[in-house]
Parts: C-alpha cells; structure tokens; sequence
C-alpha cells in the first residue's frame, strides 16, 4: 500500500508515508497519541495552545523521546479578549444555580490571563529553540516576522482556514499548506474573526472551493473518521485528511472515562455552543449546551474569559459524581467512533482507505479530474 504525494508536498519533503494527520487537540493530545501517530507514518500533533513556554518545551521534548518522527505543534493565534465586567458578573450571576446544584458559588470573577500566540514571544524563541518538524496556526495567523523566523528555522507551517477569505490570508502569509476546516469538525472553530459572520460551510464545500482558489496543498478537517472519508477528501483534491475525533477514545488520548462513555454512546449528538468557553465550538450535546440554548442566557464573556467559569462549574459537578458539564468536544460523525490504540486505527483507517480507492476504480470510471491517481494500492 503506497501513496505517493506530489514531491513538493510539505507532506512529501516530511517523509510522511500515510495522508493522515492527528488533530492537535489541546488538552487531548499527548506526547503518547502524537509519537504512536507519527510513528505508524502519518503526521501527529501536539496543541499547546495557553502553555507557558517552558511547559510546551517539555511536551514537545516528551514526544522527541517517544519518536524520531515529525510531528505538528499547534499554537493559538486569537485576538485578545475585550474584558466587560459588567458582562462577565451577568455571567457568573446567571450561573449561580447551575453551581448551587453542586453546593459551591461561581468565582467572584473571572480571569483574563490569557496567552495568544500572537504576541506571546517566549513560545516563539522555544519553537525556534526546539524546531518542531512542523507549527499549525489556529483562529488566525500571527505577525509576518514570527512566520518569517519560523521559516527559515526550516519549520513547515500549517493554517487552519474555514472560508475562501482567510484561505486567501494564508496564501498570501506564504504558509506551506491549508487545514480546510469543515463545520462538522469538533472543538472550536478556527475563524479569525469570530465576530464576522461564518458561513459554516461544510468539509466538502470548503475543500471544493480551495482546490479550486488557491495553489496551497489542502488538509481537509471535519466529520472524517473512516478511510471512505478519506478517500472521500483526497478525490476532491485534498492531500491529506485530518481527524481529532477518531483518536479521542484511543488509551493514548487525554480524555478520562466519562469523556470516552460519551464518545462512544450511539446516543450522542454535537451541537455548536459559546456557553464553554465564549467561542463558537461544538461539543457532544449536555447541560453545558442546554445552558447556551436557554432563552434566558446572557450575552456570554470573550473567548477564553468564560472559560474560567465553565472549569470551575465542571470542578464542582466532578466533585459530585457528574460529567454534565464537561467540555466533550467531538465532531458531528461522533457515533462513528471506535476504540482502539492509536497505531492500530492509523493502520485501520489506511486500509479502509486503499479499500474504498479499489471499489471506487472497480465500479466507477474515474475521470481525469479526480485526484485518486496519486493512490497506488
């Protein structure tokens, strides 16, 4: 089973082997997940976005003893938070029941100590220190100087986009390669001003519309998590898929045992809520998102102020036996999840996919446009 990228591909010059990526999935991924990843020849990836710069080195160390692979280390881009103290103390005061419930009281306020890859300097001399195979920026771009020195540090840069706009802002940052973010993906949203308004324009579309805009190679992201999907993606031209979702419920993954029950439910479904975090994201469906869905919800603090709130209203459900507030962020395709260890559904997925490209060439005529002839089974 052979896939062979464009030589030119950043895949290509990375010497990955299979076109699958590990999403970073801060909070989620460990140096266990991204190492078994890249060590079965996809691409693994660590989020280290909100780490201190000497925490991130230590994450990014722990993966370097576990693989001699290349992996991907995601840092967030998001502008800084508007503090509103009015808005915040609404905030806290309409969560007061939701805490009441677990006998506790929300934080008497909420913190905007909050780092942003944008002007945080201390993780950008890391990163040049350290020079991870690859960095993925996530809810925008940083300043042209610190893409620039990352650069020439020899590091390959990945971009999340979710619309034609910001893929044309990363094409013109001169990044290596597109993540086309489909609104079926789980966790936050990557758009770069979450003010704007989004199209929430699905997988499919997105990777359509980018192939045909822009000369950037295409990682496609959301609602993937079989190799019919992934064979799916490629043929729309994508070069790789990317896939958080699926390696969720791998034992190498950060989640506990109620995160994984719910990934596994054939019950669960996901919805987009600001309620967690002040950002648009989507999560498996639970007293978090019923709160964002309540008629009488305030207007909800920045992105990440309220996500002081969300912690400490989890904290307290913990102490009681709940997982009803949790942040389960998953994808829309949720119910396809499967447990089982992170080489094992790399090498599960690749041959799904080799499978789904013969069936496709031995019951279709595949045209010259389709891009399925780069794939050598």
């Amino acid at each position: 089973m052979n896939f062979s990228f464009d030589p030119a591909s950043p895949l290509a010059k990375l010497g990955v082997s299979v076109p699958i990526i590990q999403a970073p999935m801060a909070g989620w991924a460990t140096p266990a997940l991204a190492a078994a990843v890249s060590n079965s020849g996809a691409l693994g990836s660590l989020g280290i976005g909100g780490m201190k710069a000497e925490d991130a080195r230590a994450v990014i160390r722990k993966t370097r003893s576990l693989t001699d692979k290349p992996f991907n280390v995601n840092v967030f881009c998001h502008r800084h938070a508007a503090a509103d103290a009015f808005r915040e103390a609404r905030w806290l005061t309409f969560l007061e029941p939701y805490f009441a419930r677990f006998q506790a009281s929300p934080p008497a306020a909420l913190s905007h100590d909050a780092s942003s890859f944008i002007d945080d300097d201390a993780v950008l001399a890391m990163l040049l220190e350290e020079r991870p195979a690859v960095v993925s920026f996530h809810f925008g771009l940083p300043a042209l100087a610190a893409i620039g020195a990352l650069r020439d540090a020899g590091i390959v840069l990945f971009a999340t986009a979710t619309n034609a706009d910001e893929a044309g802002q990363v094409a013109d940052a001169q990044i290596d390669a597109i993540v086309a973010q489909g609104a079926e993906a789980g966790g936050h949203r990557g758009t770069f001003d979450p003010a704007a308004s989004d199209e929430l324009l699905g997988t499919m579309t997105l990777v359509r519309l980018l192939r045909r805009e822009t000369p950037l190679p295409i990682i496609a992201a959301g609602g993937i998590m079989d190799g019919a999907s992934i064979a799916g993606v490629l043929a729309l031209g994508a070069q790789a898929a990317q896939l958080g979702t699926a390696f969720l419920v791998t034992p190498e993954s950060a989640a506990d045992a109620a995160d994984r029950a719910a990934l596994l439910n054939p019950q669960s479904r996901t919805a987009f809520t600001k309620a967690i975090s002040g950002r648009l994201a989507r999560s498996i469906e639970n007293a978090f998102t019923d709160i964002g869905r309540d008629p009488g919800c305030p207007s909800i603090p920045d992105y990440p102020i309220a996500f002081g709130a969300a912690r400490a209203l989890n904290a307290a459900a913990k102490a009681h036996g709940s997982s009803a507030f949790a942040a389960q962020w998953a994808g829309e395709a949720v119910r396809l999840s499967r447990a089982m260890p992170a080489a094992e559904l790399v090498a599960t997925l690749l041959q799904e996919t080799v499978d789904a490209i013969a069936s496709l060439r031995t019951g279709f005529v595949i045209g010259s446009g389709s891009d399925t002839s780069r794939l050598h089974p």
